[in-house]
């Protein structure tokens, strides 16, 4: 990375890792999505600093980096509840905050989910590579060296149309007072967005699943809609790995390689069923025992080794609606953020 760059790695925590929209259109080569694990996340802690949803972030996983802010930037943080501190300043997430130059940010252990996401106005900006900067880590390419951060490592921001015209009251003053100058405290917007209902946190994790290529016996189709499957500790952005009873299909499977996506579910031979996630292949040959709506993907991404989650059956058009209604959500969020930009602008 540049020596120059907006940013620097003091601590890289976990893993953390540059994560975008993902990777669409190649799976015929073979590459799969990537991207944010909790697709819904990542794009509102964009909105919430006027970047596209899509823009590159950091996804933090577990426990977060320590960051040195060498040029002034709005943030946003969203996704998993993380401490997060600037100094002695405890920072809060869902709602803008501005850094000034040579702040350093802390960013802490996740205490409940496992990703947050850390937007900055402009995103991080990397090579993009088959039209994306998603680090996809299964193969190594895409945002910063196909790879978690390291120490040392220096990101650049993009540059954002309107930086200039983009104050948060009550923020503006002390952002003004501090912006090239090194000195001074971070501030906080007095407004903030509630994730609830989209990503709760606190509520039971609940997936809708469509019918998959292979079928369980009745007996292992109960116990899939009946039990609730804990995570286990070796899940990651490929796959979330669930413990449970047993299952077996009906029929011997003899199939070849079937192509898969993020959300398949597939039953391995120890009959422990697996909810793939973003960084998964494009072909698998375990049994496709159903597939999870894209709709639940960001609360299972969440999902803490040992925590629960359950399958409840779905059709096509339930999930569709679901969809559907998420997107509008979305949508009115991001025009209350843009007014609420513009008046504050207006006060500042």
């Amino acid at each position: 990375m540049n020596a120059t760059a907006a940013i620097e790695v003091l601590a890289p925590g976990a893993l953390t890792c540059v994560q975008d929209g993902g990777r669409h259109g190649h799976r015929a080569l073979g590459v799969g999505r990537s991207g944010a694990a909790d697709t819904h996340s990542a794009a509102l802690a964009n909105l919430l600093v006027g970047n596209a949803a899509n823009l590159a972030v950091l996804e933090i996983t577990l426990s977060g980096p320590r960051l040195r802010f060498h040029q002034a930037a709005w943030i946003a943080l969203a996704g998993a509840d993380i401490d997060a501190r600037c100094g002695a300043d405890a920072l809060p997430a869902w709602r803008p905050l501005w850094m000034p130059r040579g702040a350093e940010l802390q960013l802490g252990a996740c205490r409940r989910g496992v990703r947050s996401y850390l937007a900055v106005r402009g995103g991080i900006e990397v090579p993009a590579l088959l039209g994306s900067s998603a680090t996809d880590l299964r193969a190594g390419f895409g945002g910063c060296e196909g790879r978690a951060l390291r120490t040392g490592d220096r990101l650049r921001s993009g540059v954002a149309a309107g930086d200039d015209a983009w104050p948060m009251a009550p923020a503006a003053a002390a952002a003004r007072a501090d912006r090239g100058r090194g000195t001074g405290k971070p501030a906080i917007a007095r407004w903030w967005i509630d994730p609830a209902p989209d990503l709760d946190l606190a509520l039971p994790a609940v997936a809708a699943l469509l019918p998959g290529s292979a079928e369980l016996d009745p007996a292992a189709h109960a116990q899939l809609l009946e039990h609730a499957w804990k995570v286990a500790a070796d899940s990651n952005r490929i796959g979330l790995r669930l413990a449970g009873p047993a299952l077996a299909l009906a029929h011997a499977w003899e199939h070849p390689s079937e192509p898969v996506f993020p959300g398949t579910v597939q039953l391995p031979p120890d009959g422990q069923p697996i909810v793939l996630l973003a960084d998964c292949g494009t072909t698998g040959g375990y049994p496709r025992i159903g597939h999870v709506a894209d709709v639940d993907l960001p609360r299972l991404a969440q999902l803490r080794p040992g925590e629960t989650m359950r399958f409840v059956p779905s059709t096509l058009e339930e999930v569709d609606a679901r969809g559907c209604a998420r997107a509008a959500r979305l949508a009115r969020i991001a025009l209350a953020i843009e007014a609420r930009t513009r008046q504050d602008s207006q006060s500042a």
